[in-house]
């Protein structure tokens, strides 16, 4: 099973060096944590009171060509006047650097924003429709050759093997685990149909869009970027299950067609990309559980007790992929 690296050997002093070397400036000793799951982010401020941000990419999660392919796309977006953040441009002429570590990081200005805040009856849906528009008009420019694509057959099936192989799950909840894990593939084998592919966030939930007044909407993080069918960077927005949000749906996807077409038979895959999400996580979780932060934030990954409750949820996912739904015309 391939794990993840972790950040043992990325001191204070090789933060500080990386950031001198890649601005060709000096730093003041302000060095603030900023929250993240996956990576290290630091706040730094030059000796000019500039701020940046500072991101160490987590070891063995992407290759060099896959992180210069999600910067690429940032910066694409920023060329179309879409508002991003993209990396800057470090003092090697490269947007990606490498620590003395052997960590890869990048440097991004420093941009205030509050999270975004969206009601049933907010026009921020339709905002964020032609946001997302605007972001596949751009992806679907080129292909991503270093990136995942998002297909049961290229990903979660391996997904699942480890899962099922690695030892997480112990013999007391296994068989039931290995039942529902097995269901899923099937179904998804047999009704997911990607239609067209294209460069897309891949992590497009409300988290990574900011609210700047004054200026509108921005998106942040393209840190998952995929290939994929559109409606993905779409559903990860609603609040709740498809049949339970179809007005925030269609006000999301009116703003969309401002800009692109949509084709509507993708919605009938969002139930099926939910579960293949929930599958990505726990393999994303078994695969860094050695790491000792993931093992303070999460105590009881793992237990017996976690099991049989992520059994029940992908039982649940399973049952909700598999009922009739009048909206989207499935039998």
């Amino acid at each position: 099973m391939s794990e993840l690296g972790n950040f043992d050997a990325l001191t204070p002093e090789v933060i500080f060096d990386a950031a001198e070397e890649a601005l060709n400036c000096r730093f003041s000793g302000v060095l603030m944590p900023l929250p993240s799951y996956i990576n290290r982010v630091y706040e730094m401020e030059s000796r000019d009171r500039q701020r940046y941000i500072f991101k160490f990419y987590r070891p063995g999660r992407w290759s060099r060509a896959a992180l210069l392919e999600e910067h690429l796309f940032t910066l694409e977006c920023l060329a179309a006047e879409i508002p991003v953040i993209a990396p800057l441009r470090l003092a090697s002429g490269s947007t990606l650097g490498t620590a003395a570590d052997g960590t890869f990081y990048a440097v991004f200005p420093k941009r205030w924003g509050r999270a975004l805040e969206a009601d049933d009856d907010s026009d921020v849906w339709f905002r964020l429709g032609s946001l997302l528009g605007r972001v596949h008009t751009v992806g679907a420019k080129r292909p991503a050759r270093h990136r995942l694509r998002l297909d049961p057959r290229e990903t979660t099936v391996s997904e699942v093997a480890r899962l099922l192989t690695c030892g997480v799950a112990s013999q007391a909840v296994l068989p039931q685990l290995t039942a529902v894990l097995k269901e899923l593939l099937r179904l998804l084998f047999a009704e997911f149909h990607a239609g067209e592919v294209i460069r897309l966030h891949g992590d497009c939930h409300k988290g990574n869009i900011l609210e700047r007044p004054g200026e509108g909407l921005m998106v942040i993080d393209f840190d998952d970027m995929v290939s994929g069918p559109p409606v993905q960077d779409l559903w990860l927005l609603l609040p709740g299950p498809v049949e339970e949000c179809g007005g925030e749906l269609e006000r999301l996807l009116a703003g969309y067609q401002l800009i692109r077409e949509f084709d509507r038979s993708g919605l009938r895959q969002i139930e099926l990309l939910r579960a293949m999400r929930m599958i990505y996580f726990l393999d994303w979780c078994a695969r860094q559980r050695h790491d000792y932060n993931f093992q303070e934030r999460y105590p009881n990954w793992g237990t017996d007790a976690f099991w049989r409750s992520e059994t029940a949820a992908l039982a649940e996912q399973l049952g909700r992929i598999a009922r009739y739904d009048p909206c989207f015309g499935r039998t």
